[in-house]
């Protein structure tokens, strides 16, 4: 090392930082020498260098020479030096990489082009038989591209910038010496960017010029925060909440707002008002996401996109009335009338109900209409083009109206199939007749019907259980469990080391919160947050303790029909472009 770099690497000892200090991190600087540019083409490694450094001190090195079983080419041999004589008694890739993989163990990768090296390296592994480490990869050459200009160099090769950090050892083509070079680069830009408040692996690995000084010089509001999930919320100086949001790991979650990681230009501009960061831990990683829309929804921050207004939703109601019609509403009544929904956009509650209207003829007027409407009325337009059965002019009787809305109700809670086959029909006719787009406005209104029927159903499932509680091993071995009541989360917590876990249950059941029923398929909580309770109960692992009431679906519901209309949607995205995709729905998250 150089007497600058040795000075610059002391300087930088001293910072006590969040993360991983560079100072403490080994790394395992690498370089091959190849017989051509891919490993999958054919090319053979033919010298692997290496270098072990840590906190600027080299603490090892490691060359080989690798025999290709091949021909060097007569360019590549020019190149490197490396010629078929040299390599002849060298060891084949079999002896050379596992031996590399035992240098090279516990440290973190660094190659200059890592792709290349570590591609070829992984290549042969896996050629082998033999599982990748979990090697973290740092490329000093993406790294440089983001901090060196041209005043510096004028590229990012390795020749150009071991010049320009005045590495003792020139690259020549050869594994160990560029390997050695590496090192200098290396250590050069960590002084680079130690100046700027880089001092961190995590900082080092997701650099980026975008974040300014001013972002990184407030990352102590990370210091007080706690390795844990939860929820975070910056404050302005006056404690306005800015933004919400969660983390399995709130004190690395809020340091990225101030360093590499963060390039995000709203949260930029974010972060420089913000002057306080709360933290509030929460027992598991379900409890902070249901925290996070909890609060985003009290508060409503000027700096959160998703879930600030989860009241202004939608509902399809069928009423209950002499004559039942369909209904666009905002809230759901305790008025036993049957609902669907709930939409977040009234854009697509509106081609569902297109959908359903569409299949079913019953009246679309709002007019209150008496049981004996007598037959002082006259037909509408609907009910001259056959789509609407006309009870106000008598054109119909009670009992066959009261048939064609029992198969309605049926629709909406249990098989939507009426729907499904009727639109199918109608856009098989409409494609053969190649009135396309005609088609595609009827195929997204049945998607809309689709998907909100199965959200309809997959909700009130829950909603209907007055309990449910269930528990799932996390990743270290201890057991999470949840209280769900209506549909909303009332306890987490994790079952103590040597605890008795069915006391411990039974305490947290019995200190849980009381949660009352929601009128209709509306949860005791946002839908959001039911769905993400879905989620979590519907993943691997999950293990149910107790359920009171009956958590079922319908078999035949609309839930078994999301899969076409995702594909659809999926082709979409494939096809349309990028800046016309705003219309295109919301792909069906399956269960995780």
């Amino acid at each position: 090392m150089s007497g600058g770099e040795v000075r610059g690497w002391e300087a930088q000892r001293s910072f006590d930082e969040l993360g991983r200090p560079l100072r403490d991190i080994t790394f395992c600087v690498v370089d091959l020498e190849t017989t051509g540019g891919s490993a999958e083409g054919g090319s053979m490694i033919t010298e692997i260098g290496a270098v072990k450094v840590r906190g600027g001190e080299v603490l090892g090195e490691f060359q080989t020479l690798v025999n290709p079983r091949t021909d060097i080419p007569a360019f590549i041999a020019v190149l490197t030096g490396i010629t078929n004589g040299m390599v002849a008694d060298a060891p084949p890739i079999e002896s050379a990489l596992p031996a590399f993989l035992e240098f090279a163990t516990g440290c973190v990768l660094v190659a200059h082009n890592a792709p290349f090296d570590i591609g070829f390296l992984r290549h042969f592994t896996e050629l082998q038989g033999r599982p990748w480490p979990t090697f973290e990869v740092l490329d000093t050459a993406k790294l440089a591209r983001r901090v060196i200009t041209r005043d510096d160099a004028p590229n990012c090769k390795l020749s150009s910038l071991a010049k320009a950090f005045n590495s003792p050892t020139t690259p020549n083509h050869r594994a160990l010496d560029d390997a050695r070079a590496t090192v200098h680069v290396l250590h050069g830009l960590m002084e680079r960017l130690g100046g700027v408040g880089v001092h961190t692996l995590e900082e080092l690995q997701t650099f980026s010029s975008r974040v300014t000084s001013a972002q990184r010089r407030k990352r102590h509001l990370a210091e007080g925060l706690p390795h844990a999930p939860g929820v975070y919320l910056f404050r302005d100086e006056k404690a306005r909440v800015l933004y919400i949001g969660t983390s399995r790991d709130l004190r690395s979650r809020v340091r990225s707002y101030f360093t590499s990681s963060e390039t995000r230009s709203r949260m930029g501009e974010m972060v420089g008002i913000a002057s306080v960061v709360d933290g509030i831990e929460c027992a598991t990683a379900l409890e902070a996401e249901v925290r996070e829309l909890r609060l985003i929804a009290e508060h409503k921050p000027r700096y959160n996109r998703r879930s600030r207004f989860p009241e202004r939703v939608h509902f399809i109601k069928l009423t209950r009335e002499a004559w039942p019609r369909l209904s666009l509403v905002r809230k759901v009544l305790d008025d036993d009338a049957d609902y669907l929904g709930p939409f977040s956009s009234k854009k697509v509650a509106e081609k569902c109900l297109a959908a359903l209207h569409d299949t079913f003829p019953i009246r679309q007027c709002s007019d209150r209409i008496a049981r004996d409407p007598g037959t002082g009325h006259s037909a509408c337009v609907l009910a001259e083009m056959g789509r609407c059965l006309s009870p106000c002019d008598g054109s119909v009787d009670a009992t066959t109206y009261a048939a064609v809305v029992g198969q309605l109700r049926d629709t909406l809670l249990r098989r939507p199939d009426e729907v499904v086959d009727a639109i199918n029909a109608r856009m098989a006719t409409l494609a053969d007749d190649e009135r396309f787009e005609e088609a595609g406005h009827h195929r997204d209104r049945l998607s809309a019907f689709v998907r909100a029927a199965a959200r309809t159903q997959r909700l009130s499932a829950l909603t209907r259980c007055p309990e449910v509680i269930a528990t799932h091993r996390n990743d270290a071995g201890r057991w999470e469990v949840h209280v769900v009541r209506h549909g909303r989360l009332a306890a987490a917590g994790v079952i103590p080391s040597g605890a008795d876990a069915v006391a411990y249950v039974a305490t947290l059941r019995a200190s849980a919160e009381t949660v009352r029923s929601g009128p209709g398929p509306v949860p005791a909580a946002t839908a959001e947050e039911t769905e993400k309770i879905l989620r979590w109960l519907e993943s691997p692992g999950i293990r149910l303790v107790d359920v009171d009431g009956e958590w079922t679906c319908p078999v035949a519901g609309a839930t078994r029909h999301l899969a076409v209309h995702d594909a659809v949607n999926q082709s979409r995205l494939s096809l349309v472009p990028f800046n016309d995709r705003r219309g295109l729905t919301t792909v069906h998250q399956p269960a995780r």
